[in-house]
């Protein structure tokens, strides 16, 4: 796989994340700075540390099967391993400007 190659699967990962939500906020969790880690190799598998904003997640089940699915479906990625983290632990200031704004913080 090319640089370019990877660089626009990469890309698309990130675009199918915004499309993940925890029904409870209305925030994608890529914007909201879940994602700490997307890491795609050569052979199309993929690497992604995520964690929550409360280590007892009601959703988290469905929203880490959610990843799984979308990101497999992204053209160019064989496999993927979602690893869930609670290091470091999440706060609000990971979150996306626009994530801010939405939520009213800023």
């Amino acid at each position: 796989m090319t640089q370019e190659e990877k660089t626009n699967i990469e890309s698309r990962i990130v675009d199918v994340l915004r499309t993940v939500f925890d029904p409870e906020i209305p925030v994608n969790i890529y914007d909201l700075g879940l994602i700490y880690r997307v890491e795609l190799h050569d052979d199309g598998s993929l690497d992604i540390d995520m964690t929550f904003t409360a280590p007892s997640c009601p959703a988290a089940d469905y929203i880490l099967e959610d990843v799984r699915q979308k990101v497999e479906g992204v053209t160019g990625v064989t496999s993927s391993n979602v690893q869930l983290v609670f290091e470091p632990q999440w706060d609000q200031s990971m979150m996306s400007e626009e994530a801010r704004v939405e939520l009213g913080f800023d």
